[in-house]
């Protein structure tokens, strides 16, 4: 399942998807089947277009951010938090050491400006190495290295070092809060990664206030023609339809609470 869902979205996925239309029409073109080369190639430029230069992605990400509201305050008080994977560049990490933060780092940025203030609270690291091949340092490896050279001790730590999807974060950290006698902690991820991870914690019972972070839109986005970023449209475009990929997968196959989520 895990390799199959990478593999589909290897080539599912908007760029990888017009590449391979314009493949079709190239042998179309080869075999003489005009009506099918014509079809293909309107389609591979078409989605060219959107996802190069419109607001389709920006779009589709802002509805997933604004699913579950940023909180107004912080809490009160705050026994624990778990923080998911996939803020950590894994391949640079294991060949160069360190802790190099990707897009995603806002999740660990939280959780240490959290951490520094709550100086109480646990903080749950879920996440394993996530490629294909597995030969690299996993994210909760990685944010031990983070959180402690910043002055948080690995006593307020517990790592899930294994997970490598979010399903698997979910399951793996029910076990760790029983082992801990934790409940009702924060959980850090995304805005738009929310409502899946929300609707897998629920289907695993386990009770948690979402605290969304790394918002990629600004919240006033409309659909409209942007020439000026074509690769950050296209890369918005992809995570949000990959989040929709994961979404509609996850509900079929029984792994979330429900189609898409809500408070």
């Amino acid at each position: 399942m895990f390799v199959f869902s990478k593999l589909v979205w290897i080539f599912g996925q908007p760029l990888s998807l017009a590449f391979f239309l314009g493949l079709l029409a190239f042998i179309a073109t080869l075999l003489r089947w005009r009506a099918s080369a014509i079809t293909a190639s309107l389609l591979s430029l078409l989605i060219l277009f959107v996802a190069l230069y419109t607001t389709a992605g920006a779009y589709v990400v802002q509805g997933l951010e604004e699913r579950f509201p940023r909180a107004a305050a912080d809490p009160a008080d705050l026994k624990c938090m778990i923080v998911l994977g996939g803020a950590t560049q894994n391949e640079v990490t294991t060949a160069r050491g360190g802790y190099e933060l990707d897009s995603a780092g806002d999740r660990l940025v939280e959780a240490l400006r959290l951490a520094q203030k709550y100086p109480q609270a646990r903080i749950v690291i879920s996440g394993g190495d996530g490629s294909i091949g597995g030969s690299y340092e996993g994210d909760a490896v990685i944010s031990e290295r983070f959180f402690t050279a910043l002055g948080i001790s690995t006593s307020r730590m517990v790592e899930d070092r294994t997970s490598r999807t979010t399903f698997e974060n979910a399951v793996n950290t029910k076990e760790l809060l029983a082992q801990n006698g934790l409940s009702d902690c924060l959980l850090i991820t995304s805005g738009f990664h929310m409502p899946r991870s929300m609707g897998i914690f629920r289907k695993q019972g386990i009770p948690v206030v979402p605290w969304p972070v790394d918002y990629r839109s600004t919240g006033k986005e409309t659909l409209r023609f942007d020439f000026t970023q074509p690769s950050l449209n296209a890369q918005l475009l992809a995570t949000g339809l990959r989040e929709w990929t994961g979404l509609v997968g996850y509900y079929f196959v029984g792994r979330t609470s429900a189609l898409y989520p809500a408070p």
